[in-house]
């Protein structure tokens, strides 16, 4: 069985934040406002992953009202939906993403993305792709204002190599 989910977040550019996107710290006067380090690009990816496998948002696994995971490592957050993942016999065939802002430059910055996403994923950097574009100086995004991102996953139901491998109903 091969499943596919979208993803989609966007936050707002504030001073006084560091510019986080696909996990690597990108050079910009602002970065994004959010509960956890607004990772954009992670959020979506881990969005989509989610929504592949058929459980609830990350939103619901993790709400931004729950104080314990305030300034989280969205890096963190998609290792937790990979285990979801794991937990569900789904791999990762690939991920398709877009980065849509003004600035800063996003290109420059695409090959560490795809390396820090594949590592944190534990998949080949070859499964994500990663683009980048503007709003074309339209609305919200194009004046600057924040930074949104969509992506796509795909997942193949796997069969455990092992028996004791397989998940488990609770009895």
């Amino acid at each position: 069985m091969v499943r596919s989910g979208i993803g989609y977040d966007i936050h707002r550019l504030v001073n006084g934040r560091k510019l986080v996107l696909g996990g690597v710290d990108i050079p910009h006067a602002r970065g994004l406002e959010g509960h956890s380090d607004a990772d954009v690009l992670t959020h979506a990816i881990a969005d989509a992953l989610l929504g592949a496998a058929g459980d609830r948002d990350i939103g619901h696994h993790f709400p931004n009202s729950d104080e314990s995971i305030k300034g989280i490592d969205s890096q963190e957050i998609l290792r937790r939906v990979q285990a979801i993942l794991t937990g569900k016999s789904f791999a990762i065939v690939n991920i398709d993403s877009s980065l849509i802002a003004e600035e800063p430059k996003i290109s420059p910055h695409i090959s560490a993305m795809r390396e820090r996403l594949a590592q944190t994923l534990n998949i080949p950097p070859d499964r994500i792709a990663i683009k980048a574009t503007t709003n074309e100086g339209l609305g919200f995004i194009g004046r600057g204002e924040g930074i949104a991102a969509m992506a796509i996953a795909t997942l193949e139901k796997v069969e455990p190599r092992f028996p004791e491998d397989a998940p488990r109903a609770l009895v």
